[in-house]
């Protein structure tokens, strides 16, 4: 005859949910399957609850995926600056892209909508601090820092994806295209070709990111 201590204690109201627990199971699922994969749904089925008792703590994905980024930003240690305007520019910009590369996800969600983690914009204040010190207008910072960010964006979106190319291990139509060029017509990419892949996939951020930032201060206003 079971005890109805325990039997009480099945049928009772089931424990409740945190807000940390509710971000911690996000974070695993996206870092096991992806940002597509996260739902209301798949997290209850996570956390052990029904999908309408994680609707006490988040309106919906999206606010769920702004509450994510706003943990993420908020422990997020940010470096110390230089007093060069430069180089507060590069550590900074530095700083974003290592920030984004451990969570490769939070780029397509950033690039995709207007959601973003409130203490990330240490980047945006730092970089158009340090571009108007450094004698650009307001107006023209601004564009400089988003000159960075659609540079940064854009070199980990193509690394992420570059990196799941490897990842299958099979040859690319690059490869055997650029194993058969014609040195007639293009001879530089012909005598490049044996090493195009190990050219094109070095990791050239800081290298970028200098001419980038180069061109940009050159620029200065007046």
């Amino acid at each position: 005859m079971p005890n109805p201590s325990t039997q009480r204690n099945r049928t009772g109201r089931p424990p409740r949910i945190s807000l940390p627990e509710i971000l911690a199971a996000a974070h695993s699922v996206i870092d096991a399957d992806g940002v597509e994969k996260l739902t209301m749904r798949r997290l209850a089925t996570e956390l052990g609850c029904t999908p309408m008792a994680l609707y006490h703590h988040v309106r919906d994905k999206e606010d769920l995926l702004r509450l994510l980024l706003n943990d993420y930003a908020d422990r997020v240690v940010w470096p110390d600056l230089p007093e060069d305007p430069r180089e507060r520019i590069l550590v900074a910009a530095k700083a974003m892209h290592d920030v984004l590369a451990a969570r490769s996800w939070i780029v397509d969600v950033l690039v995709a909508d207007d959601l973003f983690g409130v203490a990330a914009l240490w980047v945006s204040e730092s970089v158009i601090d340090a571009a108007m010190r450094a004698g650009l207008a307001p107006e023209t910072a601004v564009h400089a820092y988003r000159a960075i960010w659609h540079y940064t964006a854009g070199s980990l979106i193509s690394h992420a994806k570059s990196a799941r190319r490897a990842a299958e291990d099979r040859p690319t139509y690059r490869a055997s295209v650029f194993a058969d060029l014609d040195p007639e017509t293009l001879p530089r990419l012909a005598a490049l070709g044996p090493r195009w892949g190990e050219l094109t996939s070095a990791d050239i951020y800081e290298y970028g990111l200098r001419a980038l930032v180069d061109g940009l201060l050159a620029g200065k206003d007046g």
